[in-house]
């Protein structure tokens, strides 16, 4: 499904128990310099990541300081990210004037919050400019917080380059059935670069048959639930888009592969390791 760019105003665009997507949540919060933001969110784990500027964050009476450096937009510097645990008060306020991204997985357990630093990061590069897949990833919550977090997966993914595809070949990870496919709702936000670029996402929910697919503008929010989805960016312009992740039964993310086009994972250059950074 897709939500097409509009103000929010600081309110869920995937609430927690969302018909379509349970496993996650997702908001945006605009802050000006000296605005505060307050929430919880029982049963969710979340992630906190500036898409620009920097916050003071207090999680439970732990503060977190400056966190994101990004100016101007997501091609503006490095990601940093902080987990909150399930259910526990986030209070972030903005130093900058800012954008945030609150990224969540539905958990039973409290664990521990920490920051993701610059330094931090897990960064992949895959694909090329001749099989037009060439895509950098950014992991925030990759699989190196194992022991840290539940459920959720937090990355950011740019091309590298212009126009071409992503998640290609087609993919999917709707259902529970271990070790071949593991069950993860997804959430997307796009971004395009420049801003007026634009791109489509496709899904098509029975194998052979058509799907469905939508226009995608800087701004744009898909939920996938089930399906194969591959999307795509125009030639001439950049994308990015935030990925959030929530598994249903672990963390480690087990994509299927849409037979027809699965012979093409031994022609991309990268993609195995790409995999295996979900796993």
């Amino acid at each position: 499904m897709h939500f097409p760019p509009h103000d929010n105003a600081n309110a869920p665009i995937v609430d927690v128990e969302d018909s379509r997507v349970p496993l996650n949540y997702f908001n945006i919060v605009k802050l000006k310099p000296g605005q505060a933001f307050e929430y919880q969110t029982p049963g969710y784990e979340t992630c906190i990541v500036p898409a620009t500027g920097t916050v003071h964050v207090d999680v439970e009476g732990e503060r977190f300081e400056n966190l994101g450096n990004r100016t101007g937009d997501v091609w503006g510097g490095e990601p940093e990210g902080l987990y909150v645990p399930v259910g526990a008060k986030a209070v972030m306020e903005a130093v900058t004037e800012t954008e945030v991204f609150v990224a969540g997985a539905k958990y039973d357990k409290v664990l521990t919050p920490f920051d993701v630093r610059e330094a931090d990061l897990d960064l992949v590069q895959y694909g090329s400019d001749d099989t037009k897949t060439h895509r950098k990833i950014k992991h925030i919550l990759g699989t190196k917080y194992n022991d840290r977090v539940g459920r959720l997966l937090v990355s950011e993914l740019f091309t590298v380059g212009q126009g071409g595809w992503s998640g290609f070949p087609p993919h999917k990870h709707d259902t529970d059935r271990l070790p071949d496919e593991s069950r993860h709702d997804e959430t997307y936000n796009f971004r395009f670069k420049p801003d007026n670029g634009f791109g489509l996402q496709l899904e098509q929910r029975e194998d052979g048959k058509t799907g469905d697919a939508w226009h995608l503008t800087d701004g744009s929010t898909i939920v996938l639930d089930k399906g194969f989805h591959p999307c795509v960016v125009a030639p001439g312009y950049e994308m990015y888009y935030f990925t959030i992740l929530g598994g249903l039964s672990q963390r480690p993310l087990v994509q299927y592969f849409q037979p027809d086009h699965a012979w093409q994972i031994e022609t991309i250059p990268g993609i195995k390791d790409m995999i295996a950074k979900f796993k």
